[in-house]
């Protein structure tokens, strides 16, 4: 089951991390209207949700500021890993393959399996174990 998980996440990183700073945006965004901007929150009729949970919006201040690092982490350490990877595959040189072949391992276990695939395709081509 945890690798089902892991698996899922693994493929779908890119747009998870994505909605992941979307509800951490939302949720700091709330946060900031009730603690700004008070006066218009309690007189505008389509923020009355905001208005309704009053002082509980610090808490939602906090954990916005929390999910929305989490979401950029993620996305910043998949975009990183991205391009060492498509960098490392490009090589046509066995010996400078082999330099970074651990590396390039470790880097694309986190990636997508099209980047582990694209490994594996190297690996043939260079005649690689």
């Amino acid at each position: 089951m945890v690798s089902k998980m892991t698996r899922f996440m693994r493929e779908y990183i890119f747009g998870l991390s994505i909605i992941t700073i979307i509800i951490g945006l939302f949720l700091l965004s709330m946060g900031v209207l009730w603690f700004g901007f008070n006066d218009i929150v309690i007189e505008n009729k389509s923020l009355e949700f905001i208005a309704n949970i009053e002082n509980l919006n610090a808490y939602l201040l906090v954990a916005g500021l929390i999910i929305l690092g989490i979401g950029l982490y993620y996305l910043y350490s998949f975009f990183k890993n991205r391009k060492l990877a498509l960098e490392d595959l490009k090589t046509d040189k066995r010996s400078e393959f082999l330099k970074k072949h651990n590396e390039l391992k470790s880097i694309v276990k986190y990636l997508p399996s099209k980047y582990q695939k694209m490994l594996k395709d190297k690996e043939n081509e260079l005649k690689i174990k």
